[in-house]
């Protein structure tokens, strides 16, 4: 199977990739990668028109080269994404945290929501069903940390952060690039964390008869 992998920041094709090495190794992957994306939407401060168009550009492109499926992982663009999907239904076109959302939907009624890139904190929270009780958090210079090649740094802002929710059942981790840090979040809250790639890798994997 030829899976495309289309980012928005560089940080998470290591942990996307480090996922299918390990969950799902027979896939093909190819990485599309436009970091301008994420740098648009931080200036603008909404999804436009035209950031769907581009969107759906990239998605023609990937099925153009024979994907079989196609898996974002930038979870600011959830509204973008949905578009693409319906462009090449029934073609597997996944969201970025939908797995993980039902994982976590599944587990716990109060889920901390910890994110590094401030417009997920808007655009992910309507992914969640009305009963559950999210709890938004930023860590707040992780993602520029992580930009000057600071992972330490990174690491350490997004694990003192996750302490304000230690009275969350569980903590989703809404970055792809967040995922190194999921042992030392659980270590310091003792909460159940749950990382976007491997939840995604699953998923994709089951809903194209490879699993």
């Amino acid at each position: 199977m030829r899976i495309t992998l289309i980012h928005a920041l560089k940080h998470s094709i290591v942990p996307i990739e480090a996922s299918f090495a390990k969950h799902w190794p027979e896939a093909r992957l190819m990485n599309l990668l436009d970091d301008s994306l994420s740098a648009d939407l931080a200036r603008d401060g909404k999804l436009s028109e035209r950031m769907t168009e581009r969107f759906l550009t990239m998605g023609r492109y990937a099925v153009s080269t024979g994907a079989d499926g196609i898996l974002f992982t930038c979870s600011a663009f959830g509204p973008c994404i949905e578009a693409v999907a319906r462009a090449h239904a029934p073609m597997p076109v996944l969201r970025p945290n939908e797995a993980m959302i039902e994982q976590a939907v599944a587990k716990g009624k109060r889920i901390g929501l910890l994110s590094t890139f401030p417009p997920t904190l808007v655009s992910m929270p309507p992914e969640f069903p009305s009963h559950v009780t999210l709890v938004p958090k930023l860590a707040e210079g992780a993602l520029a940390a992580l930009d000057r090649g600071d992972r330490a740094e990174h690491d350490c802002i997004v694990v003192e952060a996750s302490k304000d929710l230690r009275d969350c059942d569980l903590i989703a981790l809404a970055q792809y690039s967040m995922a190194p840090a999921a042992e030392r979040v659980a270590e310091v809250t003792g909460r159940e964390v749950l990382t976007t790639p491997d939840s995604a890798v699953k998923k994709l994997k089951g809903m194209l008869g490879c699993g």
